[in-house]
């Protein structure tokens, strides 16, 4: 059996994936091969030959993914904050913009002592597992209504805890819902969310038309009608000082900011942009009591 240049097989993978439209192929290409050789992907370079049936595992995955079916869905993980986490059909793929607003969230916490944070919509559970993992002295509440969603984020937190990591605190409800944490109300240190904000009808990737659940990207026909009850929900749920930072699409940039600030109890309402400029996420503090 001759081995063959694992070189020429990512190569080969990129010139496909490119031709199916795929936005990164190269890099697409080397994550499939890292995921298929068990390395990481900085490290293809020691590889320079793989057996005949790598190269055809290989062709299986590349075929897969020019057909628009989810990197993450081929390689079973996604990443957020440090955590590594079970992702596939039935819950949404965590992005990496989500990553800024992670970082405020925790810079917010900053000096604060067994922080209470709230992740509403949770997903996968990554904001809140890349809470846990940061901040090993927080008590992380994970909010999510979906039931396949909801058994993503407990097989993702039962291996946090395995790992190591503080457990959180998973709950079945609906933001919408006005009674939802009620036992918290204005004790809460942070509340992060990523809701399903794109505006319905708004053409997107296959790999989000097909593969992502419905409900966890589209909000309404202006993309804000989960948005506004999370707005309702933290401003119930945050002690003064608190803050809350909630992701939004790049049309929101002045809406989101404007349901923030029609709450009279949050302040220092700001948004923020992602690495590529464009409106991704808004803030707010709790106020604190006139004295």
């Amino acid at each position: 059996m001759t081995r063959q240049p694992l070189r020429l097989a990512i190569l080969e993978a990129e010139r496909v994936l490119a031709a199916a439209g795929v936005a990164s192929p190269r890099t697409d290409a080397e994550l499939l091969a890292a995921h298929l050789l068990g390395v990481e992907r900085t490290k293809l370079m020691m590889v320079p030959l793989v057996d005949p049936p790598v190269v055809r595992e290989l062709e299986e995955l590349v075929r897969r993914r020019a057909k628009r079916v989810p990197l993450q869905h081929l390689t079973g993980t996604a990443h957020l904050g440090g955590v590594t986490l079970n992702v596939g059909p039935g819950v949404f793929v965590p992005r990496p913009e989500t990553e800024l607003l992670l970082a405020w969230g925790l810079a917010l916490l900053e000096g604060v002592e067994s922080p209470t944070v709230v992740d509403l919509c949770s997903g996968s559970g990554a904001l809140a597992l890349a809470v846990a993992h940061a901040r090993p002295d927080a008590a992380v509440y994970a909010v999510e209504v979906g039931p396949a969603a909801l058994s993503w984020v407990r097989r993702n937190a039962d291996q946090q805890v395995a790992a190591g990591d503080t457990p959180i605190r998973l709950y079945a409800g609906d933001v919408t819902d006005p009674t939802l944490l009620m036992d918290l109300d204005g004790t809460v240190d942070l509340v992060l969310c990523n809701p399903p904000y794109v505006p319905e009808g708004t053409p997107v990737p296959p790999e989000v038309r097909d593969h992502d659940p419905h409900e966890a990207v589209f909000g309404g026909r202006d993309g804000l009608d989960v948005v506004r009850h999370v707005v309702g929900c933290a401003a119930r749920l945050l002690r003064p000082g608190g803050g809350v930072a909630i992701e939004h699409d790049d049309t929101h940039g002045g809406s989101v900011p404007a349901l923030l600030s029609a709450r009279r109890v949050l302040t220092d309402v700001e948004d923020h942009t992602d690495l590529a400029g464009r409106p991704r996420f808004a803030t707010a503090r709790r106020a604190q009591p006139q004295s």
